[in-house]
């Protein structure tokens, strides 16, 4: 089998999306499945080689605003430059990762492959859904037309696709347990070191959980030493919101608070390593919490508004008892207190988290993917 991973974003900057192909491509290959992926330059100084022997580039990316943050439309100029590569490869499956209009347009009346689509984004509280409402319709035509199956990381991201008729899944996210999970030996501490990670935008909920420090703050050692510990929170992460952000924590004379700027995976894995307890306080617009499995993995209980997708990626497991009303900072306050105060608490969280992260081992998403290529292929055929 050859597939071929269709990127509708360039992978000139980090993302989810990216690292999710990227994975599953290492996956395939070590299960002998052959794969390459095809990507859209975001400027002219853009190279293949930047990103290995299996990334083709071809197509353009055009950055546009897409809820509260920043997504691509991508087109193929050179139509006969795309029709040639996808002769020569002969991929058996297309795999598309979310709705790149209008490229899928292109790649589909050329394609003669199985059809998979993998939708990632939430459209809660797209300014784009919004301004074009006949958006979700022209989705659904377009997939009932030439996709032979639909897979979404979670089930808010499935809703795009309510309206098609062929096999559909919930796949989700995938993450590395040999490098996403607890330090081997943590330094002892007197002070509870609380971690977000995200870019700094509204949606983010930074500017939330600084009015949580508020309200934990200010500590006196000499009285609430005996009720809690020191009190630090580590900022991952870069956006328009830290001159917000930045300008509250000075006006409400905020104390221990530390922005680190963009992180090599190597670097994000060493601040979660660090850290007790992990804070998401992002308000929507989340389809699956990549953050949450990461800070599970690395053996940390968490804390987060519970927005549609975090409370579809936790319900009705223990990792929902950190979960707190979207926008509500006392209550994600005292939230964080009652964790900072049961050691124990913390612990046992730690380790369900670290157990259940497992799950989403990258071998286990591969495996369920290669399984839904087969379904529908059967199904294509029966069509």
């Amino acid at each position: 089998m050859k597939v071929g991973f269709i990127s509708s974003s360039s992978f000139q900057a980090p993302g989810g999306v990216k690292s999710h192909i990227l994975n599953l491509h290492h996956e395939f290959e070590k299960r002998g499945v052959s794969s390459k992926i095809i990507v859209p330059r975001r400027s002219r100084s853009e190279s293949a080689a930047k990103y290995g022997k299996d990334v083709v580039l071809v197509g353009t990316a055009f950055p546009i605003p897409f809820n509260a943050s920043q997504a691509d439309i991508s087109l193929y100029f050179n139509l006969l430059s795309l029709q040639k590569i996808l002769k020569r490869e002969r991929f058996d499956v297309l795999h598309f990762h979310n709705f790149g209009f209008p490229s899928i347009l292109e790649i589909l009346s050329f394609s003669k492959a199985t059809n998979i689509m993998t939708l990632h984004s939430n459209p809660d509280g797209s300014e784009l859904m919004r301004n074009l409402p006949w958006l979700p319709a022209m989705v659904t035509k377009v997939l009932n037309w030439k996709i032979q199956g639909v897979i979404a990381v979670s089930p808010v991201a499935m809703e795009m696709a309510k309206g098609y008729r062929g096999p559909k899944r919930i796949i989700s996210n995938g993450i590395d347990i040999t490098i996403f999970k607890p330090a081997s030996f943590k330094k002892p501490s007197d002070a509870i070191t609380l971690l977000f990670v995200g870019r700094l935008e509204e949606r983010k909920g930074l500017l939330l959980l600084l009015e949580a420090m508020k309200l934990l703050q200010p500590f006196d050692p000499a009285q609430d030493k005996k009720t809690r510990p020191q009190l630090r929170l580590l900022v991952v992460g870069e956006g328009e919101e830290q001159k917000k952000c930045a300008a509250f924590i000075k006006k409400n004379k905020l104390q221990n608070i530390r922005f680190l700027g963009k992180k090599t995976d190597e670097e994000l894995i060493s601040a979660y390593q660090q850290a007790d307890i992990f804070c998401s306080p992002a308000l929507y617009g989340e389809s699956f919490g990549m953050v949450l499995l990461e800070a599970m993995a690395c053996g940390l209980p968490i804390v987060a508004f519970a927005n549609r997708g975090y409370r579809q990626f936790l319900e009705g497991t223990k990792g929902a008892s950190g979960l707190v009303p979207v926008g509500n900072s006392r209550l994600l306050a005292e939230t964080i207190d009652r964790f900072i105060k049961k050691p124990q608490l913390r612990k046992e969280l730690g380790a369900w988290g670290k157990k259940e992260a497992q799950r989403y081992a990258w071998p286990v998403i591969a495996k369920q993917v290669l399984n839904f290529y087969e379904e529908a292929k059967r199904t294509q055929l029966v069509r």
